[in-house]
């Protein structure tokens, strides 16, 4: 590889070169632009100089171009000490990090967030985020996280063999990785001296446990926790956090933490995808939360533990998606929710738990709003079983439409106002226990509530003999 070597110097010498034959251009133009300002701009006579003036003139330019010079070599020379510098302290801290011992590990976590600090350029600061993200993202068993073994012996059978493998551990790795989350959340919050928000974090099938991210900001272009597993015994702590980069996304993630906590974050990305994620959580509070920017998804999303709860959260994504998520267990509540955006969608969605309200909620802008007005709010297909009430609740927007719907338990839409331009409830699978105000005098159903006749007729409803 010694040519490889030759020509990265020839090329370093090239770029030297070509910086200071600028440098001495550069000088010269200066000079130029100088004689024309006094000579046109302002004035300035000239008078044949005699032979020592010429000499100070000469001198003049010469001193201007070599201090020009000096200054793009100086620049180099400092550039290039930096680097070499960099990439000293770099390899030295990702070096700690890979060591056995854990607290030479502990150590290579500061010394890789130190470099960071110091060396504020977005490329610089980057890589050494990369690396302790890049830590995070390494395998891990929780179980083995306090273990003092460096390797595991198991036995199994095999084709009537016994075969015995041996699996070598990073010993003591629990407190490694919660210190690089700890570190990464404080270089998140308001008060760091060295702050990483402006950075990308790529969390992808990273092992988080006990994830304590509250009062952060990721403001980076790309913030991913796409397969993301969050463990303990504790929490996954995002309280007060505020996204506002572009894109973030936890696409089929997994919580297994007894609390997750999303109360009061703010989700100002264009993208914000929960698409696929499975909350198996004693308590999922996403309480007072605010989505907006261009899509927000739970598409495919299972929401499986007793209390998962969105009160008073506000959603103004051009696009709201739950289509096709699982919302289960005890009590799921959107109570007093507000969703404005354009489109809003629980298509296909399966409302099991043992209650779920929407009381009090605003579904979809009103249309006398017309440029913010929500164009559908569409439960096509949605199954609402066991209590459902959407009691004192807006149903607005042009349209809203509950066709084809499964409702078999106890679904209240008791003092709900129905406002959007069309709303239907059409070829339902099952219609049981659904309550209306009007149940008693159907003429005082609104005309914008479809079918007509009421109540609506299911599909498996045995047609009237002729």
């Amino acid at each position: 590889m010694r040519w490889w070597g030759k020509l990265g110097r020839r090329m370093h010498r090239a770029a030297l070169l070509l910086a200071v034959f600028g440098a001495v251009l550069g000088g010269l133009a200066v000079a130029g632009l100088t004689w024309w300002l006094l000579w046109w701009g302002l004035g300035a006579k000239a008078e044949t100089p005699n032979q020592v003036e010429l000499t100070k003139i000469a001198l003049s330019v010469s001193a201007g171009v070599g201090g020009a010079v000096a200054l793009v070599v100086a620049y180099r020379r400092q550039r290039d000490l930096e680097r070499g510098r960099f990439a000293e302290l770099f390899g030295a801290a990702a070096r700690q990090l890979g060591d056995e011992d854990p607290a030479v590990r502990l150590a290579g976590v500061y010394a890789m967030a130190g470099v960071a600090d110091e060396f504020s350029a977005p490329v610089r600061r980057q890589q050494c985020i990369d690396v302790l993200c890049g830590y995070l993202r390494l395998p891990y068993e929780p179980d083995d996280g306090a273990n003092h073994l460096i390797s595991r012996a198991e036995t199994a059978q095999e084709s009537g063999r016994e075969i015995e493998r041996v699996y070598r551990i990073r010993h003591n790795d629990r407190e490694v990785r919660a210190t690089i989350v700890r570190v990464i959340a404080e270089h998140l919050r308001p008060y760091t001296e060295a702050s990483w928000s402006r950075c990308d974090f790529d969390f992808t099938g990273a092992v988080l446990e006990n994830a304590d991210f509250e009062a952060t900001e990721f403001g980076g272009r790309w913030t991913t926790f796409a397969r993301a597993r969050f463990v303990g015994d504790r929490f996954a702590d995002f309280n007060r956090t505020r996204f506002t980069g572009h894109h973030v996304t936890f696409r089929d993630a997994a919580f297994a933490v007894p609390i997750v906590n999303f109360e009061n974050t703010e989700f100002r990305t264009e993208r914000t995808t929960f698409d696929g994620v499975t909350f198996e959580s004693q308590r999922t509070c996403f309480d007072d939360a605010t989505f907006a920017g261009a899509r927000t998804g739970f598409v495919g999303a299972r929401f499986l533990g007793a209390r998962t709860s969105w009160r008073a959260a506000v959603f103004r994504a051009e696009l709201t998606s739950f289509a096709q998520a699982t919302l289960d267990g005890e009590h799921v509540c959107f109570e007093r929710a507000v969703f404005s955006g354009q489109r809003v969608a629980f298509t296909a969605a399966q409302l099991y738990a043992t209650a779920v309200t929407f009381e009090e909620a605003e579904l979809g802008a009103a249309q006398r709003l017309r440029r913010r007005s929500t164009r559908e709010i569409d439960f096509v297909g949605a199954e609402f079983h066991g209590a459902v009430s959407f009691a004192r609740s807006t149903i607005a927007g042009r349209t809203a439409d509950f066709r084809t719907g499964d409702f078999f338990g106890d679904i209240s839409f008791v003092a709900t106002r129905f406002i959007a331009g069309e709303t239907h409830f059409d070829r339902p699978k099952a219609w049981v226990g659904v309550r209306f105000d009007w149940d008693d005098n159907p003429t005082s159903k609104p005309a914008s509530v479809q079918p007509n006749p009421w109540p609506p007729v299911p599909e498996t409803a045995p047609t009237p003999s002729a």
